[in-house]
């Protein structure tokens, strides 16, 4: 039987994530909001939570060894110190990875990454601040979903160092105190 480039044979990136879950008996949930949220705080608004509760999942790769990758997860309404984040794993010169080590080491493609369930073991370090949360919202596998998550929950499926990872406010529209 022939099939074409059907779903059927490439399911969504969010079912993999979800698949990932449901078999580490994890208590998150995978929810599609239904509309577009391209920014920390329009996400907040979207899900009434606050916006250090959007977490960002960030890779990064060696400057010069691409094959150092690690990942950051911080509040989404800060920005991450790449400085920080290389003392926090061990790593030197870090730069953002480039798409395709995105998806290589995530499994994941840049806009969806969520801060677990990735396709290969990855160094991770969560900002201190996602702690004081109950629950945070990250990406959900693709850019139609959002994970609801236990900081608790990503330190123990990621074995996550936790740090001081990130350094000023990121300012919530120009010209406008943060």
């Amino acid at each position: 039987m022939s099939h074409s480039g059907d779903a059927a044979q490439h399911p969504p990136a969010s079912d993999k994530l979800r698949e990932y879950l449901r078999e580490r008996a994890v208590d998150a949930t995978l929810i599609q909001p239904g509309s577009d949220m391209p920014t920390v705080p329009l996400a907040a608004a979207a899900l009434g939570v606050e916006p250090g509760q959007i977490v960002k999942s960030i890779v990064f790769e060696g400057k010069k060894q691409r094959d150092q990758v690690g990942l950051a997860i911080a509040p989404g309404d800060l920005r991450v110190d790449v400085s920080k984040v290389g003392a926090a794993l061990g790593y030197t010169s870090l730069k953002l990875a480039q798409p395709d080590t995105v998806l290589r080491a995530a499994g994941y493609a840049v806009g969806g990454v969520p801060p677990v369930g990735h396709s290969t073991p990855i160094r991770v370090v969560i900002d201190k601040r996602v702690l004081d949360y109950p629950f945070v919202y990250g990406g959900g596998g693709d850019e139609q979903h959002m994970l609801r998550i236990s900081p608790a929950d990503i330190v123990r499926l990621t074995e996550a160092v936790v740090a001081d990872i990130t350094s000023v406010p990121v300012p919530a529209s120009p010209g406008k105190p943060s």
